[in-house]
């Protein structure tokens, strides 16, 4: 079994949500990215291992969060020692808008891992895109390069949309899936 592990920032409760049920899906460890945008030398030493790494943030303003930001150029001393070459990786985001910009959050995670020589998991989900569709529809956002989710500004955490959740646990499966055939 490989080893994942979801590194995420979370604003106002809903991508930690996320991170937890695509955890829950990877059989995966959590490691939460601090307001301050920190992560402790333990959580680096556990990423370094990982087989894995699913990045998760909302996205603000078109891209993401300036916490994730921070870790990710934080990244760059394992980017110099390319400890996280051939890792398997993968990535979510959430917004309050249908649209928000997600998928420029996607293709910066995906960067990310591409810089550090990873090997990027599609959500690999058709997408729920007929007229009988559903938000409570697995994908039903229709994402291909990760995992999209939406949450209205208003929203609670509680009630984030039954489909977009099934579909980060099936995300979260995909991304482990992997990692075992290639570990």
């Amino acid at each position: 079994m490989a080893k994942t592990v979801v590194i995420f920032h979370s604003g106002y409760g809903h991508t930690e949500r996320l991170a937890n049920i695509v955890a829950e899906g990877a059989e995966a460890e959590l490691i939460a990215i601090d307001q301050d945008g920190n992560i402790n030398e333990e959580a680096w030493q556990k990423l370094d291992e990982a087989d894995a790494i699913i990045f998760g943030s909302p996205t603000y303003m078109g891209g993401p969060s300036w916490q994730f930001k921070k870790f990710a150029d934080a990244s760059s001393k394992a980017w110099f020692t390319r400890k996280w070459q051939d890792k398997v990786f993968g990535g979510f985001t959430n917004s309050a808008s249908l649209n928000g910009d997600k998928q420029v959050t996607l293709i910066a995670l995906q960067t990310l891992a591409s810089q550090h020589g990873g090997l990027w998991v599609s959500l690999g989900l058709p997408p729920a895109n007929s007229k009988a569709a559903q938000r409570t529809d697995v994908n039903n956002l229709g994402g291909s390069v990760g995992l999209l989710v939406q949450t209205p500004a208003d929203a609670s955490v509680d009630e984030m949309l039954s489909g977009d959740l099934e579909t980060a646990k099936l995300y979260g499966q995909r991304v482990a899936s992997i990692a075992a055939k290639l570990a």
